[in-house]
């Protein structure tokens, strides 16, 4: 049997990627991330899979190949938190009006979408 182990982003500005997943999922790095150009960050709770950001860069993909979904209890709330912390909502103009979910990207223009899970 296998599982997710790590989901990898490709980063520029590894640190400031850092401080904005570490604030929006409460992971934490495993190492100092201001060694080298890769940082895994852990679930403070340890449960989940880890999120690794490496500093290669590349460009992003609109749409994107592959994207998180992020389940939320409080949808409107985390949103919010999210925008807050340096995400910028995405307006996609074939998102259907009931969608369960909200657009956003982080700091670099990654993807990932905050569902409803209230």
């Amino acid at each position: 049997m296998i599982r997710v182990g790590s989901i990898v982003l490709r980063v520029d500005d590894l640190k400031r990627q850092a401080e904005f997943w570490a604030g929006a999922l409460d992971y934490v790095p495993r190492e100092d991330p201001s060694q080298g150009d890769f940082v895994l960050m852990r679930p403070r709770d340890g449960v989940g899979p880890n999120l690794s950001l490496d500093r290669v860069h590349s460009t992003v993909q609109v749409p994107p190949r592959i994207h998180l979904d992020l389940y939320a209890e409080d949808q409107a709330a985390e949103v919010e938190r999210l925008i807050a912390l340096g995400a910028t909502e995405v307006h996609w103009d074939k998102r259907p009006p009931d969608a369960d979910y909200v657009i956003l990207a982080d700091p670099e223009g990654n993807r990932f979408c905050v569902v409803d899970a209230g």
